[in-house]
């Protein structure tokens, strides 16, 4: 996933310095806690970055930074190790039952496995499609799958063999995918403005639906319980699919260059962060057709990926300062060590 952060100067300080921070307009409800931002572990180091993962049951923080995985303890807020020669990481995968994570190594094309306890490296799986990006583990199945930027594809592993086992074709370039763990895997066609829906168990696709009015899907999140898909999208909007027919729902507006997206079920909070805007939108689900914005809280310019701690209903993101000059594709460069983990929540 690469998103442009090529922001103006006064869209940065709007949103540095403007905020929504109400509460959900649930009638006769007792005023909540604002959410806000609350802590900024800074990692420094080389490298850009990518997607987040949390492991709640160790309550370890995966954080993809280049040619590695760091990971960090949230509850010491610390770093406590690395998951080297992950070269391009993107994603990483969670498997609680194999006690196994998975990394997608886009400039190796293959997939770093580890042990979630020692945080050894087990093994590493060649013969992905062309440049991994997302991933996920799909319970129902018990595989892993890829999601190939380069070569418009998805790889399925088989953990027990620790082997690509076939490649199912997409209708276009994958973006962030979702399971319902139930024999359905969904992910963003961001090229074409779509979401496709897998049949886990055959490695087939079902089906294709638009996302209109979206404009180029990036993170993509479900509510499995009430069979409903959020993808966020480039124009400030997020789309709401049935996922058992591909039905528009409703559209959301959020901010600008958003990356990822995160429903936390026992809250009925989406959250949307938007790396231009410098934000994350924060949505509340009324019932599976109707959403209300809670509040847009400043974060920073360039946070933009993100994870959720189910337990503390608090989101993780990663950001960098971004400075004047700008590299040869015009994007303006990071300050040197000024890489840092945000947590945003209510105090």
């Amino acid at each position: 996933m690469h998103r442009s952060l090529s922001v103006a100067v006064c869209t940065a300080l709007l949103a540095s310095f403007t905020a929504l921070a109400a509460t959900p307009s649930i009638e006769g409800a007792a005023a909540q806690p604002a959410y806000k931002l609350i802590n900024q572990l800074k990692l420094g180091g080389a490298g850009g970055w990518d997607y987040l993962s949390f492991d709640a049951q160790r309550r370890h923080l995966f954080v993809s930074r280049g040619d590695h995985v760091a990971v960090i303890d949230v509850d010491a807020n610390k770093q406590i190790g690395t998951i080297p020669n992950t070269n391009g990481v993107h994603g990483i995968a969670i498997a609680q039952d194999l006690h196994h994570g998975f990394t997608s190594n886009g400039k190796s094309d293959s997939v770093t496995v580890f042990d979630l306890d020692t945080l050894k490296t087990v093994t590493t799986i060649t013969g992905t499609g062309q440049k991994p990006d997302a991933i996920l583990y799909d319970q129902a199945s018990h595989h892993v799958l890829t999601f190939n930027g380069k070569s418009g594809n998805a790889s399925v592993i088989d953990p027990s063999k620790n082997a690509v086992i076939a490649t199912i074709a997409l209708p276009g370039k994958p973006e962030f995918a979702a399971t319902d763990n139930a024999g359905h895997i969904y992910v963003n066609i961001e090229d074409k403005s779509a979401l496709a829906e897998i049949d886990s168990s055959a490695n087939k696709v079902l089906n294709t639906w638009s996302l209109a009015p979206c404009e180029s899907p990036s993170g993509l999140a479900m509510d499995a319980t009430h069979q409903r898909l959020f993808s966020v999208c480039d124009n400030r909007t997020m789309t709401v699919l049935n996922a058992v027919n591909g039905h528009h729902v409703a559209t959301v507006a959020i901010g600008d260059g958003p990356d990822a997206v995160t429903f936390d079920a026992s809250e009925g909070m989406i959250y949307s962060s938007n790396g231009e805007s410098g934000t994350l939108t924060v949505v509340h689900e009324d019932d599976p057709d109707h959403y209300h914005v809670v509040a847009d809280v400043p974060t920073q310019i360039s946070a933009r990926t993100q994870a959720l701690d189910p337990l503390k209903h608090r989101i993780y993101l990663s950001a960098a300062q971004l400075g004047t000059e700008k590299d040869a594709r015009g994007h303006q460069q990071v300050v040197p060590g000024s890489f840092a983990i945000l947590t945003v929540g209510k105090p």
